[in-house]
């Protein structure tokens, strides 16, 4: 029998511009009226602003031109562009429409688009010049092209599409005319298997997640944010997309991800996230940082800080008391030298932090609440909206993804899954009802898949996907994910780390080097530019990651423990074969492409 557990508590949170906004379109209207002249988007470098009037103004234009192209409310409007400023105007000028805007992975191939383009059947797709062939190539009929920079045959310019509405067009009557039950977009799950299922998501669905975990994690107009993970990915459309409708923060688009530690100091986000290697690099960058400190005193001074931190951040964590001696220290030592560490990376005004898609190890979330951060973890799914539990930075706890978002109900099922039932809780997929079947039932309860433990005080811990747990040749069930996360933590070089265990007589992995760690190795011992290729062969990092997979064992039970393991001659990119965009990772595509790997791992001991 499912077992009930008490709903989560509501708190003062966000300052909404509507709190009885039904759809995206009445918010929106109501965050312009709000404040005209506010920057709602900026460019990373500073040099461009837009104002929410000029966001309106533009909107207007553009859902005109749209109209004329002949979307009217239900149609879907695909986009294929990296972060950039067009991309809101744009996909907010679809929704005032009533229609559904979804975004496309910028690393799917012609054969991934023709799938998506298939189920969503949109007659639009607005796109950049270099995604224009894959497009092309994805179809014999393509979809009318919109494309924002250069002017390949055949295609249609943002300007042109501006100036090609109808005067008469009457935007206003559209956008009032949209419902809370119209599609607001569809989320392409990335899949680890299987081809990708639309995740149809209504305006009431994402403003009952805007709300409720804005409750939690508050944003009040005029917040930063920055723009990096994928438009195509729930979390950014929720993150900074949809809460920017709702709330009035600003937005800095960053088109390349790798460039977000360089462009944070310029920015100062006031709220931000990431994924779980955003801030595995950014630690890493520290200590390296830390252990190149060519002046003695400071280092030592830095270390002692970071120690008196570390204190008080495990007695805080326990539920232990933090000694006035300590607790003055550490006020002290913050404000003369950890203040400055966060100045530096340019998250001293973050009010709050977010991280999510995967677990974050102790370690790193120890050293960030050590420099002062208010990070917490989240759970989400894109069936729920994005986020489904998470707390505030004052009542997070390392190990767990905090508790659920108001106005949710829990269950969980005899083996542990989690049940999820709420305003959050997605459509269905798209013309997919036998899978909608499988995951929602009829009275509205989804199941998410994952294996959970929920405390006395709420407080959710994911075990793992239900499916991805590791059953050994003995019966003995472990999570590989937790494996996994112990391996990347004990060393830098690891970037990557596959467990393989399942109907095996014991466990080994696969390891891909981390692409920055492994050139300050280089650089350190030495060995000039080398590739990570080359470094993969190379005997002293076979043996500092052999060093590193010991010491993860030595927190391992037995049965749990790496007894062999393999250091791949790749690196794997986010999007790939091997990585979901959002870095997670492709379990049986990975068993299927190393298969002769990982048979020799195990043949090596026979």
């Amino acid at each position: 029998m499912a077992t009930d557990v008490q709903q989560a508590s509501t708190q003062e949170g966000s300052t909404e511009s509507d709190p009885h906004a039904q759809t995206f379109c009445e918010a929106f209207q109501a965050t312009v009226a709000a404040g005209p002249d506010d920057v709602a988007l900026r460019s990373a470098d500073g040099a461009r602003e837009v104002t929410f009037g000029q966001y309106a103004e533009q909107v207007k234009r553009i859902a005109a031109g749209l109209a004329a192209l002949g979307i009217r409310r239900g149609d879907t409007v695909a986009l294929m562009l990296t972060n950039r400023i067009e991309f809101y105007p744009c996909d907010t000028a679809a929704l005032h429409l009533g229609a559904t805007p979804f975004s496309i992975y910028n690393t799917s191939s012609p054969e991934q688009i023709a799938y998506l383009f298939s189920n969503a059947e949109n007659r639009v797709v607005i796109a950049e010049e270099q995604f224009v062939d894959a497009i092309r190539a994805a179809s014999a009929d393509p979809p009318t092209i919109v494309c924002l920079d250069g002017a390949p045959e055949g295609t249609i310019g943002l300007d042109e599409l501006e100036a090609s509405g109808d005067p008469a067009f009457d935007f206003e009557a559209t956008w009032r005319a949209v419902q809370p039950d119209d599609i607001l977009t569809l989320i392409y799950t990335s899949g680890t298997t299987g081809p990708p299922k639309g995740v149809q998501l209504s305006h009431a669905n994402m403003l009952a997640q805007c709300r409720a975990v804005g409750q939690v994690l508050p944003i009040r107009r005029g917040a930063r944010i920055t723009s990096y993970l994928p438009s195509a990915h729930a979390a950014d459309r929720w993150s900074s997309h949809y809460n920017q409708l709702a709330f009035g923060l600003q937005i800095v688009p960053v088109p390349d991800a790798r460039q977000i530690a360089q462009v944070l100091p310029s920015v100062r986000p006031t709220v931000w996230g990431g994924v779980p290697r955003i801030f595995e690099k950014l630690v890493a960058a520290l200590q390296a940082g830390l252990d190149r400190e060519p002046d003695p005193e400071r280092k030592a001074a830095v270390t002692r800080a970071l120690d008196t931190a570390t204190q008080t951040v495990r007695l805080k964590d326990a539920g232990q008391p933090v000694p006035e001696e300590l607790a003055a220290a550490h006020a002290q030592l913050d404000a003369a030298v950890i203040s400055k560490i966060r100045e530096r990376i340019g998250l001293d005004q973050a009010e709050w932090i977010i991280c999510g898609a995967s677990p974050l190890s102790r370690a790193v979330h120890e050293f960030l609440l050590a420099l002062g951060l208010p990070i917490v973890e989240l759970y989400g799914m894109s069936e729920c909206s994005c986020v489904v539990t998470t707390c505030s930075p004052q009542e997070a706890r390392m190990g767990t993804v905090g508790k659920r978002i108001p106005d949710t109900e829990f269950k969980l099922a005899d083996d542990g899954e989690l049940l999820i039932r709420g305003p959050i809780v997605m459509r269905g997929y798209r013309h997919d009802p036998a899978r909608t079947a499988e995951v929602l039932s009829d009275d509205g309860w989804l199941a998410s898949g994952d294996i959970v433990e929920i405390d006395d005080e709420g407080y959710v811990k994911i075990v793992d996907r239900k499916k991805e747990l590791i059953i050994n040749a003995a019966g003995k069930n472990m999570s590989p994910a937790n494996i996994e996360e112990k391996l990347k933590s004990a060393s830098p070089l690891i970037g990557q780390a596959v467990c393989i265990g399942d109907n095996r007589p014991y466990n080994v992995a696969l390891l891909v080097l981390d692409p920055d760690a492994a050139a300050s190795y280089a650089a350190e011992h030495g060995l000039g530019e080398a590739s990570v290729e080359q470094l993969a062969a190379d005997e002293g990092v076979q043996q500092a990651v052999a060093e590193g997979v010991q010491r993860a064992n030595a927190q391992l039970s037995r049965v749990e423990q790496i007894k062999r393991h393999a250091v791949l001659h790749e690196e794997w990119m986010p999007g790939g074969e091997e990585l979901t965009p959002t870095m997670k990772l492709k379990r049986k595509p990975i068993n299927a492409r190393y298969a002769d790997q990982i048979q020799a791992l195990y043949a090596a001991s026979r």
